[in-house]
């Protein structure tokens, strides 16, 4: 079995490329089950045009005629010629036209990746990997540079490089850690998320709980959990009443109210899985008397807009609803609810797609909740958190936003115990479910989210604990934002660190909720319990 690539292996007739030897991976400081690989029939191998790793995302049919090859190959070049036009691309072109002209090949990019580091340094997850491919192809056919053959020679361009690259672009979690260490600027993450474009846009290729179960259910129904307006309202309606006699706090979470100051728009899938997170922001923001809402309008009541990992297109889409809504009732602003992929959506990235008329102001909770926390509009008692916590940093957050001292401010005055990860803030690494892995878990998916893409965090949660790992002590490790919390929720489990070592997990306005007097005691509450 090969384990280094060099480019000339994407164009080859194998069906599968190459595998990560889980057993050679870095031991963790506990417990780790290794999770072997499942293995694919021979049938399955076939019927899909590309394996790499024996992880298969997108699930491209093998072409069956020597024109079906052809299309592909003349379809991905048109798709490149758009991508590379400002007609088309109207987001992200002048950031990627740089990427594609500069590259020292000093692997910075590569020393600074969680898949690179956590796969034994696989050459595959090298983020110039995949970057240098497409640079390649773009200046032999697209920028068609005299010298271009004789540099990277002349192996005409394939469908299988076409479709390898597509699945290459699928082993990134898009953090973008490695454009903040690169010495000139080249942001490989981005390619990563240009070439999803392109793949959705022109050949309608994406993974289906992106695409199928995410845009376009959310665009149908209200939302990618398939919850419509009714649905929605007695979701939350059950979560008032449940936690109004849990806590002894007697709230109501008010719905469509015109000329709020606020509109609050949560991931809705919070509601389903972490209720407590949308009982504490009713409890946190009626306790410090603001004026919000939430919005009943199709994906008005759902903060997620998936195309912002796969697809202009469609995160154009997502992101007009949201900005409808708000102008219906005639908010002051939008606030976003712990949700990392959607502060990014609806702010830096809908700055590029929203026209005049729909340009409110759009912004993090974050400084909200550290505004209410130091304003002494709540009655806290920071004892009731003395247990060791840590802060996971979501990317799109705190690295791709720069919101960082906003949280640690509320921490640092309602938890005494509170320790960073190392490294934190803007230099953290990401939970492993970024770019939408969090919610794939068909085939052997979930095992590559453990083994390589989740391992960097689990062994940074594991380090923050080191004093404190035992079933003795409670540990709580704040992420506020759902699909970090998804992932954090699967690698703690998949330790048996829920139960076997007391580590919650959730997101900030718990633990503001769990500081106040006004509330009964034990808001968090740890697996054994």
């Amino acid at each position: 079995m090969k384990t280094d690539l060099v480019l000339n292996d994407m164009t080859t007739e194998e069906g599968q490329m190459t595998t990560v030897d889980v057993s050679s991976l870095k031991t963790l400081p506990v417990d780790f089950e290794e999770f072997p690989w499942k293995s694919y029939t021979d049938a399955q191998k076939n019927e899909f045009c590309c394996l790499l790793d024996d992880v298969v995302v997108l699930q491209i049919p093998v072409p069956k005629t020597p024109e079906e090859e052809e299309a592909i190959v003349n379809r991905f070049l048109e798709g490149m010629r758009k991508l590379f036009s400002p007609e088309n691309n109207w987001t992200c072109l002048a950031m990627l036209d740089t990427s594609m002209e500069y590259c020292a090949q000093c692997n910075s990019c590569s020393e600074a990746c969680h898949l690179f580091e956590m796969s034994k340094q696989h050459d595959m997850y090298r983020p110039n990997f995949r970057s240098e491919l497409f640079r390649r192809i773009y200046k032999q056919y697209i920028k068609k540079e005299p010298f271009a053959k004789w540099r990277y020679g002349d192996t005409p361009l394939n469908w299988r490089t076409v479709v390898r690259l597509a699945e290459l672009a699928y082993r990134c979690n898009l953090c973008r850690r490695c454009a903040q260490v690169c010495p000139i600027g080249v942001d490989n993450g981005l390619i990563a998320r240009e070439l999803r474009k392109l793949f959705s846009q022109e050949l309608g290729w994406s993974p289906r709980e992106l695409h199928d179960k995410g845009t376009m259910l959310q665009l149908k129904a209200g939302s990618s959990t398939g919850m419509t307006e009714s649905v929605v309202k007695e979701t939350v309606e059950f979560i008032d009443e449940d936690y109004t006699e849990s806590t002894g706090y007697e709230f109501t979470t008010p719905w469509d109210v015109e000329g709020a100051d606020i509109l609050l728009i949560h991931n809705a899938g919070e509601m389903l899985a972490w209720p407590e997170n949308i009982a504490a922001f009713s409890i946190i923001f009626q306790a410090a008397g603001l004026s919000w809402t939430l919005s009943s309008e199709l994906a008005g009541y759902d903060s997620v807009n998936y195309g912002v990992f796969y697809d202009d297109v469609q995160a154009a889409r997502i992101a007009l609803k949201h900005a409808q809504a708000a102008k219906k009732l005639g908010v002051k602003q939008i606030v976003l609810g712990e949700c990392g992929h959607a502060h990014k959506a609806l702010t830096v990235i809908a700055d590029r797609i929203l026209p005049q008329e729909l340009n409110i102001p759009r912004v993090s909770c974050f400084p909200l909740l550290r505004d209410i926390v130091l304003s002494g509009k709540l009655k806290l008692d920071p004892s009731r958190n003395n247990f060791p916590v840590t802060l996971h940093d979501p990317c799109n957050v705190v690295r791709l936003m720069g919101v960082v001292q906003p949280q640690r401010d509320v921490l640092k005055a309602i938890c005494p115990q509170f320790r960073e990860m190392t490294p934190h803030g803007v230099d953290n690494y990401c939970c492993g479910g970024g770019s939408g892995f969090a919610i794939m878990t068909r085939n052997n998916i979930e095992a590559w989210r453990m083994n390589i893409t989740g391992r960097k965090k689990m062994d940074q949660i594991c380090q923050a604990f080191s004093d404190c790992l035992g079933p003795e002590t409670k540990k709580y490790v704040c992420a506020p934002c759902s699909n970090c919390k998804g992932q954090i929720r699967e690698l703690l489990e998949k330790n048996e660190l829920l139960e076997k070592n007391s580590i919650a997990y959730g997101g900030l306005v718990e633990l503001i909720v769990n500081a106040m007097t006004d509330v009964q005691p034990g808001f968090i509450k740890w697996e054994e319990e």
